[in-house]
């Protein structure tokens, strides 16, 4: 092994990262003029602290040039760990301590001249050695020079396009503050109380490091193309931590047995598990009871199950069911084949130019035939985040029962259905960092008793003769037969994960990574981002001059970046944007600022050349 390859942290009588940023200020110091490295880099932005730059440190957008050598090796020290400490964190590959993705090592010059210079050294996300050193373990824009997260609004005005947003002197109000509390200063925490707030100043709160995060999910150390895995599907499906896998294996390996009905060991402790991440899901959403939770395979599932039992129950020839345009088509399909069986209609609540459910056409679409208004929390192919609260109370002020889609919202923002007043909410665990094939259904009690079976078999019936069948009461009447009994638990293991994080971390997180990203990907030149609500999650849908959608995830891909190119099942709204198809990055807390600068080099590169095949 030559001694370039050998790992720095095998290396002896070499100083410490902190030891090497010291000499390297000293030495720029020492310089004519003071220079610093940020000079010596080239491109930085005036201002950022150079105490807090490892010398050297570089742009991860170099690992787009085609000489670049393999990433760094692993550097334990990177993650504020001792030598040696954490087999995971040993076997992992290289963590570079600019933001937690490797560089590739390539220097600043092989990037192409198409590259401007803001992308060819942009500063990384800071680490644990950071953190050490007073910079919180967070992606925050305003130490790159960019706006803070009340000028996200401002970023996210359409730069093409016959809309733009007003300029406005008020500050918009974001998903994870709480709009309620007087300052709007505080964090709504989920939980049983739902009108208990706690009232914790953001800067009060510990930050997330990412750095550290990232070491509990496997899969972002695997190699695509030759490249470090960078995941940017989110919206797809989520990345699993290690303790989810753990706990799933742990079941089958020390649990596994039906539920509920057998007398031995393993079917208690089987029924305890699937029981006691029942529970986790009540206290997760801020329900009453753990009745009011009931386990399907996902979203999907979940809407569906409310169509075939409130719907044909109560849905009659004439009445109305609202969706909004932001749809998923799992929140059209089954409304809509629910109205051609019962002679019902389906209405609309229109959008603006930046995407924004219109609540004043939605009044005008309430009436005395709605009978249920049903919408997503978060738009999948957007990014938009609707005035969920509002819709429900005006609604309800119709008579109508609600439903809200949150299969892109629990992974992004504190949920709590009480505080909502939804009378369904649904959601997908893959979306939560959880096993796919689960997800849920909360109803209030009192509907679920009243509503009829979907299906029919074990588990949800008290007593059968060929004459009569009595039900179980909710949740039991709704899960029929053998459940997904392991990934339920797994589901749980999630929420323990998020919940232990913090979930206003997470959202704080995510929506200064939002900024950073917007800011980037609005300078690429012919990029179109669609979607550009005030308010909204983790989505950059955009659309690149000269090439289909398809062509760009596909150029992504051999650069190692995961994201998604189609309609996203979605077809509805992007119409209403004039398009078949965007390409949809998606970010998630386990994201980087150090991830998003290598996928803004690499459309800088495919926006200089247009086509790359």
């Amino acid at each position: 092994m030559s001694t370039a390859e050998r790992p720095l942290a095998g290396l002896t009588g070499l100083p410490d990262a902190a030891e090497l940023a010291r000499l390297a200020n000293a030495f720029f110091a020492s310089l004519p003029g003071g220079a610093s490295p940020q000079a010596a880099v080239g491109g930085l932005p005036a201002g950022l602290p150079s105490a807090g730059l490892p010398f050297g440190a570089q742009s991860s957008a170099a690992a787009l040039t085609p000489d670049a050598p393999g990433p760094l090796p692993a550097v334990p020290g990177a993650l504020g760990l001792a030598q040696g400490q954490g087999s995971r964190a040993a076997a992992a590959p290289a963590v570079v301590p600019s933001g937690g993705v490797p560089s590739g090592g390539a220097s600043l010059g092989g990037i192409p001249p198409s590259v401007p210079p803001q992308i060819q050294a942009i500063p990384q996300a800071p680490s644990s050695l950071d953190t050490a050193r007073g910079y919180p373990g967070v992606a925050d824009p305003t130490a790159f020079g960019l706006p803070g997260e009340h000028e996200l609004a401002g970023l996210l005005a359409p730069r093409h396009g016959p809309a733009q947003l007003a300029p406005s002197a008020a500050a918009p109000a974001y998903y994870f503050l709480d709009e309620r509390r007087p300052g709007g200063a505080g964090i709504r925490v989920p939980g049983h109380q739902h009108d208990a707030l706690q009232a914790v100043p953001l800067s009060a709160r510990p930050a997330l490091d990412v750095n550290l995060v990232r070491r509990d999910f496997p899969i972002l150390a695997e190699r695509v193309n030759g490249r470090q895995l960078i995941w940017l599907d989110n919206a797809a499906t989520t990345q699993k931590p290690q303790a989810v896998m753990d706990r799933i294996a742990h079941f089958y390996q020390h649990e596994n047995s039906n539920i509920h009905r057998a007398a031995h060991e393993l079917a208690a402790r089987a029924t305890d598990a699937y029981e006691a991440a029942r529970e986790k899901v009540r206290a997760f959403l801020g329900a009453r009871s753990t009745n009011e939770v009931v386990f399907v395979r996902g979203a999907t599932e979940a809407i569906n199950l409310v169509a075939q039992s409130w719907g044909r129950a109560n849905i009659g020839k004439d009445d109305e069911i609202i969706v909004s345009h932001l749809e998923h088509h799992a929140n059209i399909v089954p409304w809509q084949r629910l109205c051609v069986e019962k002679g019902a209609k389906l209405r609309v609540i229109p959008v603006d130019d930046c995407g924004q459910v219109l609540l004043e056409e939605y009044g005008k679409l309430l009436g005395p035939r709605t009978k249920l208004v049903s919408f997503t929390q978060v738009s999948n192919a957007l990014g938009t985040v609707t005035p969920a609260r509002r819709i429900v109370e005006m609604a309800h002020a119709a008579g109508a029962t609600v439903l809200v889609d949150g299969a892109q919202s629990v992974s992004h923002m504190a949920v709590d259905v009480q505080a909502l007043d939804a009378d369904f909410f649904v959601f997908s665990g893959h979306k939560l960092f959880g096993p796919t094939g689960i997800g849920v259904v909360y109803g209030k009690e009192a509907l679920l008793n009243d509503m009829p079976p979907w299906q029919g078999g074990g588990n949800m019936i008290r007593d059968v003769t060929f004459e009569h069948i009595e039900y179980h009461p909710a949740p039991n009447r709704f899960e029929a037969g053998t459940g997904n009994i392991a990934d339920a638990v797994g589901l749980g293991a999630a929420i323990d994960y998020v919940s232990a994080l913090g979930m206003d971390n997470i959202a704080r997180y995510e929506h200064e990574l939002l900024a950073y990203a917007t800011r980037l990907l609005q300078e690429v030149p012919g990029l179109r981002l669609v979607g550009t609500a005030a308010d909204k999650a983790s989505v950059l849908s955009f659309t690149l001059d000269g090439y289909r959608t398809e062509e760009v995830g596909a150029a992504l891909n051999k650069e190692g970046i995961a994201v998604r190119s189609g309609h996203h099942c979605a077809q509805p709204i992007l119409r209403r944007f004039g398009l078949e198809t965007t390409v949809r990055p998606s970010l998630a807390f386990y994201n980087t600022c150090a991830e998003v600068d290598v996928l803004a080099a690499a459309l800088w590169r495919l926006a200089g050349s247009r086509r790359i095949y």
